[in-house]
């Protein structure tokens, strides 16, 4: 008998190969991961869906004024909780999938300040509840919690099944688990993101979680049938559904269509990533604009937090956020 149960299905099999086709064929995908506004739409999506699901009570414009810096009112705790989510998806790049140091630095920045044991595994023992409060299981007592965390990520890493299906699989036995006392479901949510996005870079900009917030229902059920029956093999058809659905959205997205501003900036970003800076009299040459043109451009995309400036020496330079 396998570690964690479940089964590769002909519903799975066909799932995994039509998300496998997906990637490989849609060109709005790099078109999504390349542009800083769908980069940044669909980041904030991710955010606003995965805590909604948790309760947090930010309207998605709310959401969107937060992680601009704007003031919102609202109660302090969801505001914080926006503050954190953010912070540790943009740091996506910094986290290794398989090391449980990481996991605990990710869990300390999601609810620092939420939280007395941010960054610990729980003490006591839990009950995991569904949005409505019902009891869907009852955690791992917390003196096995560390070991079991520990064998599932070195599961995940080395096991020769494929990313996309492992990566389902640790959700649901990262949520049976239920690790740490608050924010198990963000966690297992980014984790998931994170693992996705080792096997494809593009996923790190797709909005999984706001296809599973406006399925949540579905989404607790397959958790409960997959407790019922021992296996996960229902969780992973799910899953699975939801990230085709949700890579079906990115490409709904307009982004085909530039706007001559558009077109500016990702030639001034591509330049950026290249050699690092750039300045008014880069952007000049760069666009064949004059002096003033390149500084409004500049000033637009510090105003849309895509750059920030620095002085040095005497010249404004300008990097990527």
């Amino acid at each position: 008998m396998q570690k964690y149960p479940f089964q590769i299905n002909t519903k799975i099999l066909k799932l995994t190969a039509e998300i496998s086709e997906l990637v490989g064929s849609m060109a709005t995908l790099t078109e999504a991961a390349r542009s800083p506004q769908l980069r940044r739409s669909n980041r904030i999506k991710t955010i606003y869906s995965s805590l909604a699901i948790e309760q947090n009570t930010l309207s998605l414009e709310q959401v969107t004024a937060v992680v601009s810096g704007k003031r919102v009112l609202a109660p302090p705790k969801d505001i914080a909780e926006v503050q954190n989510a953010f912070e540790i998806y943009d740091r996506l790049d910094e986290l290794n999938p398989y090391s449980i140091d990481d996991l605990l630095t990710a869990h300390a920045v999601m609810v620092r300040g939420l939280r007395d044991d941010a960054g610990e595994f729980r003490s006591r023992p839990v009950g995991v509840v569904d949005s409505q409060g019902n009891i869907l299981h009852f955690g791992t007592l917390p003196a096995y919690v560390p070991q079991l965390v520990s064998e599932l990520l070195d599961w995940t890493e080395h096991n020769e099944n494929p990313l996309l299906i492992k990566s389902c699989v640790f959700h649901y036995e990262f949520e049976l688990i239920h690790p740490f006392s608050d924010g198990n479901g963000r966690i297992g949510r980014l984790w998931h993101t994170l693992l996705l996005s080792k096997w494809n870079p593009l996923f790190a900009w797709v909005p999984v979680e706001s296809i599973i917030h406006g399925r949540q229902s579905e989404y607790y059920q397959a958790i409960n049938k997959a407790n019922n029956a021992a296996d996960s093999t229902c969780f992973i058809e799910f899953m699975l559904s939801a990230i085709k659905d949700a890579l079906l959205e990115v490409t709904a997205q307009p982004s085909e269509v530039k706007t001559k501003a558009e077109t500016r900036e990702q030639a001034i970003l591509d330049y950026i990533s290249k050699h690092g800076e750039i300045a008014n009299s880069d952007v000049r040459n760069l666009l064949s604009i004059s002096a003033a043109t390149a500084n409004r451009v500049l000033n637009e995309m510090v105003n849309k937090e895509l750059i920030f400036r620095f002085r040095k020496g005497k010249t404004w330079v300008y990097q990527e956020k």
